[in-house]
């Protein structure tokens, strides 16, 4: 890999794990309710849940979409379903004890590392990383686009819960924690957007030239009812 594609990656990489999505809402939570301590093992289980991610997608699993194509769409009903249930929990944590302590407990680093298999956005960051920057799948390639996401990833995402963490004082109280647990829910609900829009599958960078025209051809349609209303 040249220099220009290496800086290209890095770029991409901190791009993707900085930006609003599901891990970095849930971080952002974990940080204001349990204190930055206790998100460490969330935050490891991310970055490292990402990094094995990559690894595999590269070995091998990137062709399962075109060997099966319904695999993408149990994929999205599966991560939007375990996302609403995930919203739902946030909103619905229990106040804080006497001891100031949030009730119910933070993400191990299992549960977040199986979290990214079934996060849209990990999905799509995958599939775009080994498709772009390691299109031969040799594993040198895919190695060092794993190494370069391990590298950014963990730092950005632990700048979500850092920010969560330095909530916890203007959430002293237990009206404001559970306000603003249930606007993380609902932003983890809206980071969903991309997964429930109707065109969003046009995105997936594996799709054949004949569907992505097929997907140009609906946009234009939607676009035209659109504008006759």
């Amino acid at each position: 890999m040249d220099t220009d594609l290496l800086y290209a990656l890095a770029a991409f990489a901190f791009v993707s794990s900085i930006t609003p999505g599901p891990n970095n809402m849930m971080l952002m939570a974990s940080g204001a309710n349990f204190g930055l301590r206790r998100t460490l093992p969330h935050m490891a289980g991310v970055a490292l849940g990402f990094v094995a991610m990559v690894v595999l997608v590269g070995a091998g699993l990137i062709g399962l979409f075109d060997l099966w194509p319904t695999s993408y769409t149990v994929l999205k009903v599966v991560s939007v379903g375990y996302l609403l249930y995930l919203a739902w929990k946030i909103a619905t944590a229990a106040a804080p004890k006497g001891d100031g302590q949030a009730g119910g407990r933070p993400f191990t680093f299992l549960q977040a590392a199986l979290f990214q298999w079934v996060n849209p956005k990990a999905w799509t960051m995958a599939l775009t990383a080994i498709t772009v920057y390691a299109p031969a799948r040799d594993l040198g390639g895919i190695i060092l686009v794993a190494a370069i996401f391990g590298a950014v990833n963990l730092p950005s995402v632990g700048s979500w819960a850092y920010l969560g963490t330095q909530l916890r004082r203007f959430l002293g109280s237990a009206g404001r924690l559970r306000t603003f647990n249930i606007t993380m829910a609902l932003l983890l609900v809206a980071s969903l957007y991309p997964v429930l829009w109707p065109y969003a599958p046009c995105a997936r960078p594996l799709a054949p030239d004949n569907r992505q025209a097929s997907c140009r051809v609906r946009r234009r349609r939607f676009r035209a009812g659109r504008q006759a209303r």
